[in-house]
């Protein structure tokens, strides 16, 4: 099952059902910014990424959540 960033990736992480992350990172701040994960204020560690692919100036990641 995959899900979003935002308020919804924030509870999901918050009740600890998010195994793997996957983020598109591009060199761009929008306005003032917003927390990835919504309210989500807990530590979340991940592994080292298993995938890393450069783009076009973007970044795609994908990481495990470290148990």
């Amino acid at each position: 099952m995959c899900i979003t960033a935002g308020d919804l990736g924030g509870q999901a992480f918050s009740a600890g059902l998010v195994d793997e992350v996957v983020m598109d990172v591009a060199p761009v701040v929008l306005g003032e910014g917003v927390r990835f994960f919504g309210a989500h204020t807990g530590t979340v560690l991940l592994e080292d990424p298993d995938a890393v692919v450069r783009g076009d100036r973007v970044l795609h990641l994908h990481d495990t959540v470290r148990r």
